[in-house]
């Protein structure tokens, strides 16, 4: 099997870490009230997605530990690419506007 269609713990804990380098980088821009509360909710699941891969790595459930990083990191790019946050113009990391 091509080592690219594998999902390693490596795999998932590189992801784990490019995702955390995309929300440290990532800052909110000035909102109004209610896409303030948008973001917020965008970052909650952000954070809830990151928190079930670290246990679903945790539990060898490295499938289930992808998908989850996966979908955490999605939602800090979503966030940038709707100009909730701003990327600084880093185009590895996000999907710019």
């Amino acid at each position: 099997m091509a080592e690219n269609k594998i999902i390693t713990e490596e795999r998932v804990q590189k992801y784990i870490s490019i995702t955390l380098q995309a929300r440290s980088k990532a800052t909110p821009n000035k909102l109004s009230n209610d896409d303030q509360k948008r973001l917020d909710s965008m970052m909650r699941m952000c954070d809830d997605y990151f928190s079930d891969a670290k246990h679903f790595l945790n539990n060898g459930d490295l499938v289930r530990a992808f998908g989850a990083i996966n979908y955490s990191h999605a939602w800090i790019d979503a966030a940038v690419r709707i100009g909730f946050m701003d990327g600084h113009g880093d185009d590895i990391l996000f999907t710019l506007p």
